[in-house]
């Protein structure tokens, strides 16, 4: 073992920890623990509609986006019963498990669309061709950023299929990971939300990620009013926690802290493709918290390996081979992590 602990790349888990000031936040509100968090909870409402230029009608809150993806499963099962016709959920592969995993639990077909084998892009033709050839109603869900690639997909040819998809068609635009987008062609859904009202988007988005508080489990989705009144009737009543709620509206107020995330991150990014460029090793350009790259070898042997030397890094994301996705940590838990790889490479491993 090369570290006294295990270090964590393997989740996009932020490990640089909550903010000081959602600590506090946290602390100080456990003299009101025994009250419901409504006053907290239309706060945090307010404040996510006001920072993505939308009406408070416009925000579903969710425990973690993860429920938000399912209640727009849900809603649009007990739409396709009420108005008996056949659903089902379209996902590129590999992609996010979640939208697949409850539409399996309630028995909606998914099918899955591999990603274009040059680059791991999405292929939207071919989605397109799967809704358009299925007599019902169609969720495509795009994670976008894509994980595990990391990558964004374009946003003109994804703008103009959402605004110009017929009625049957509903998109789920997991963006869990765009605050971290450093490419400027990139578009949030919910620009699109708010230039006119669409009735087949949903966006979704999380606090898991910049805001690091994954355990907080805080997310919410954004759609037009009608949809979220929808939405709404499949969300668990009070789902928002006080802790979670509190320490939200704290983080978003932090801003120091938010951009210190974002250059932590990007540094991390810098230091693994540097090294990935010294090694020769393929990787994916990275516009997430995470890096998708090759290494030249069987992944779970890989992974074991590493797992050996302290490290924990992602598994293997079928059908894609020879491929490892690694969390960004904190710089220093990268300069092991480099260390480790190049290391591997004199070994003959990668």
């Amino acid at each position: 073992m090369l570290t006294n602990h295990l270090i964590e790349l393997n989740s996009n888990e932020n490990s640089l920890g909550m903010s000081a000031a959602a600590k506090k936040a946290v602390i100080n509100s456990l003299d009101i623990g025994f009250r419901y968090p409504d006053d907290q909870r239309a706060a945090l409402i307010a404040k996510i509609a006001e920072i993505n230029g939308v009406a408070e009608n416009q925000i579903s809150l969710g425990s973690g986006s993860s429920e938000n993806i399912r209640t727009v499963v849900q809603m649009l099962k007990n739409e396709s019963l009420i108005e008996g016709k056949s659903f089902q959920v379209i996902v590129p592969h590999p992609t996010f498990a979640y939208a697949e995993l409850y539409a399996t639990s309630i028995d909606v077909p998914v099918v899955k669309v591999p990603l274009t084998p040059k680059n791991y892009a999405f292929d939207w033709q071919r989605m397109q061709a799967v809704a358009d050839d299925f007599d019902g109603i169609s969720l495509l869900y795009l994670c976008n950023p894509n994980n595990p690639t990391a990558t964004i997909t374009d946003t003109t040819a994804l703008k103009n299929w959402v605004q110009s998809a017929p009625a049957n068609h509903y998109f789920l635009l997991d963006e869990a990971y765009s605050e971290y987008v450093t490419d400027s062609s990139f578009e949030s859904g919910i620009e699109w939300l708010s230039q006119q009202q669409s009735d087949n988007l949903v966006v979704v988005r999380t606090f898991s990620k910049l805001c690091a508080l994954a355990g907080m489990r805080v997310g919410y989705a954004v759609a037009n009013p009608q949809m979220i009144a929808k939405l709404e009737a499949f969300i668990s009543i009070d789902n928002t926690n006080l802790s979670g709620a509190v320490a939200a509206l704290a983080t978003l107020d932090d801003k120091d802290f938010l951009a210190l995330s974002l250059h932590t991150a990007n540094q991390s990014r810098q230091m693994v493709e540097q090294t990935l460029d010294e090694l020769g090793l393929r990787y994916l350009p990275s516009q997430a918290s995470f890096i998708f790259h090759e290494i030249n070898g069987d992944v779970q042997t890989y992974i074991d390996r590493m797992r050996d030397h302290g490290i924990a890094v992602g598994r293997e994301f079928a059908p894609i081979t020879g491929f490892n996705r690694l969390t960004l940590g904190r710089p220093d838990e990268m300069a092991v992590f480099v260390k480790v790889l190049k290391s591997f490479r004199d070994k003959g491993w990668v």
